[in-house]
């Protein structure tokens, strides 16, 4: 798990907050957004045009939103009296056979604020554990200038016969992971800095009631968290770095090294994702050679007798679900998503080998449930070295209508982390509205495995750029889209294929969105002191100890290549608080590539007609390095990022690419 806190999105939430605009020296347009500078505010046609497009995208985005929140909500926490549910307002729960729920837990009650220089911020509950007979109750909250989250005990009440549902019993700061390991004793890890290397336990039957370490990894570049056993019985300590991890926990009966036998050994093609035991069966979640997912069973009693099944073609994500209650325990509950077709839930029953879709809630229409009229597609193209690179494609236009139609393109590849292939309604309004969205695997990502993920890290991350260079080239002669109607999505660390690609093939796409990016690799790795540096060196390599590190990671760099030439017009989007990409190195190469392009066009007098790209630099406040935290700002900017569940487009960037890429705004439904 220390790939969690790598420089890469995960899913969290902001406040929308009014930002100025300023233009600088033609032919680049430039917006900075940032409280650490005073902005001049100034007309600018260009930016004019993208709020006005941003409010048609707003509406449609939240008509989008709409038509899928009625949808079951899968994230509800399923206790054995009650079900519990986060809200805007707090964590809310109620009982069986009630269908209001109650406020539980009120953000305003645990979060009054005054911790964040006399500003509350806007708070977010993130994560929330119920201990087994449901007497306590944990849950983190972040806010969203802070990088650490704080954690909150609560003993909850009987709403019977007491009036307050909750009584806070502690407040614990800068918590990552917990878990109760009984109804009295919490176990949480700390973070400091971007590290967790410790563990407490809390102990509320304590007379004492003081949290004391029990676990410490001195290891600078190791990641520590807690975590419970699906079946609730087993709390384990997990110490991880980039290339290595361990698994500690409290033998059951006393099991030594040499108890352990081999269980099930995949085929080079075929890559394990997950696994979980149901019964008498290891269930396994694998990828395929095709790129599609499978389930693999294994029977513990006789290992040889396993078997596999596909899951819909369609699905390219998915999760276990925790059961509850009413779920029969011989079934295993999954929640299969794509881009393109909403979170659907099925029950897996390995006994009968059989895979059962769950009838959706009652007055729900049939098609919110499934992909409807969109094409999924699995394709490879070969890359430079003839590696087979897989693509997985969706569209909903007709194939003769391919080549006309606008592509965007998301891509990763990095930390061995799978592209986020998650349901995403902003996704899901891209291909209604006739968009081509293409996913590219390329290596360095964890698609197709370890080796997939170490033939592009250190030396050879440029295996990841020839990637996607072969994926934009190879997509375009098979007629789909062209370079003046393509542009690439990425975030963080999937900044770099994107941004070395433009120093080198700029003419493939028209425009790129960027949001958190990480341009600046030989700067950061050169500095130690820099938060992240030391544990992100296996997998960037070390320039200060290493010549060929220095070398490679210089050759690709995508601030240290930038050059005179047409680039894509670029929207980068910052947070001028986030501890893992530094907000300086974001503006030094907004402000080089703008210079570069100005220098261009400057060295040109004329004598050739090319349009001239924009630079927009979008800085918001903020510590987060994963994006927005509130509604309204997700629909002002960007959406969920690669770790959690939303990828894609936001109000600006559809506003951004249709405006650079020279769309006709969609027409309002009548």
């Amino acid at each position: 798990m220390s790939a969690l806190f790598s420089r890469f999105g995960s899913f969290t939430r902001l406040r929308l907050r009014p930002f100025g605009l300023c233009r600088t020296t033609p032919p680049a347009a430039y917006l900075y957004t940032g409280p650490s500078k005073p902005i001049p505010r100034c007309s600018n046609p260009d930016l004019k045009k993208y709020k006005n497009l941003q409010k048609n995208f707003k509406r449609r985005l939240r008509a989008s939103y709409s038509k899928f929140a009625d949808l079951q909500d899968e994230s509800l926490i399923c206790g054995r009296d009650y079900v519990y549910s986060v809200g805007c307002e707090g964590i809310y729960r109620r009982d069986w056979r009630q269908k209001e729920a109650e406020l539980l837990l009120d953000l305003e009650q645990c979060c009054p604020g005054g911790e964040d220089g006399g500003e509350r911020g806007e708070w977010a509950v993130q994560r929330v554990r119920v201990s087994p007979s449901e007497r306590h109750l944990a849950a983190t909250m972040k806010s969203s200038h802070r990088e650490q989250a704080r954690c909150v005990v609560v003993k909850q009440a009987d709403a019977a016969t007491q009036k307050d549902l909750s009584k806070i019993l502690f407040t614990l700061h800068n918590v990552f992971s917990f878990e109760w390991a009984n109804d009295e004793v919490l176990f949480y890890t700390t973070q400091e800095g971007l590290r967790c290397s410790r563990v407490f336990c809390l102990d509320l039957n304590s007379p004492a009631t003081i949290p004391r370490p029990v676990f410490e990894d001195t290891q600078p570049d190791v990641f520590v968290e807690v975590a419970l056993s699906r079946d609730g019985r087993i709390l384990t300590i997990n110490s991880s770095s980039k290339t290595d991890s361990e698994v500690l926990k409290a033998p059951l009966s006393g099991p030594s090294l040499g108890s352990w036998v081999p269980v099930y050994t995949p085929c080079p093609e075929v890559t394990l994702k997950d696994m979980e035991v149901v019964g008498e069966h290891c269930v396994l979640t694998t990828r395929e050679a095709s790129g599609g997912l499978a389930l693999t069973v294994v029977p513990l009693a006789s290992p040889l007798g396993g078997f596999s099944l596909p899951l819909p073609l369609w699905a390219c994500s998915c999760e276990s679900r925790i059961p509850g209650p009413a779920d029969p325990r011989h079934a295993l509950q999954l929640l299969l998503s794509s881009p393109a077709h909403p979170q659907e839930h099925f029950s897996f029953q390995p006994m009968d080998r059989l895979l059962l879709s769950r009838p959706e809630r009652e007055g729900t229409p049939p098609e919110r449930g499934r992909g409807g009229e969109h094409v999924t597609k699995r394709l490879e193209v070969q890359s430079q070295d003839g590696t087979r690179v897989p693509v997985t494609l969706f569209h909903s236009v007709a194939a003769g209508c391919l080549q006309r139609a606008p592509l965007l393109l998301h891509v990763y590849g990095a930390y061995g982390r799978d592209l986020n292939m998650h349901f995403s309604p902003e996704s899901r309004l891209l291909l209604d509205l006739g968009w081509v969205l293409a996913y590219c695997h390329i290596r360095g990502g964890g698609e197709l495995g370890l080796s997939w993920h170490r033939q592009a890290r250190m030396k050879g991350k440029r295996a990841g750029v020839e990637d996607l260079r072969a994926c934009l080239l190879q997509l375009h002669a098979r007629g789909i889209s062209s370079p003046s109607r393509s542009a690439i999505n990425a975030s963080s660390a999937g900044a770099v294929p994107v941004g070395a690609l433009c120093n080198t093939d700029p003419h493939l796409v028209r425009a790129v969105t960027l949001q958190a990016p990480f341009v600046d690799v030989l700067g950061t790795m050169m500095d130690g002191s820099r938060p992240l540096t030391v544990e992100e060196r296996e997998e960037w390599g070390d320039p200060t100890a290493d010549p060929q590190h220095r070398l490679a990671i210089a050759s690709y760099c995508p601030l240290h290549n930038i050059t005179p030439q047409c680039y894509p017009s670029m929207l980068l989007t910052a947070y001028s608080e986030d501890g893992r990409v530094s907000l300086d190195g974001v503006v030094q190469y907004a402000e080089r590539v703008q210079q570069a392009v100005h220098t261009h066009f400057t060295a040109l007098h004329g004598a050739e007609c090319e349009r001239a790209p924009r630079v927009v630099l979008n800085v918001q406040p903020g510590a987060d390095h994963f994006g927005p935290n509130h509604f309204d700002l997700v629909l002002e900017e960007t959406g969920r990022r690669s770790g959690g569940a939303r990828t894609g487009e936001s109000a600006l960037q559809m506003a951004f690419l249709y405006t650079e890429l020279g769309l006709d705004s969609p027409r309002r439904r009548s």
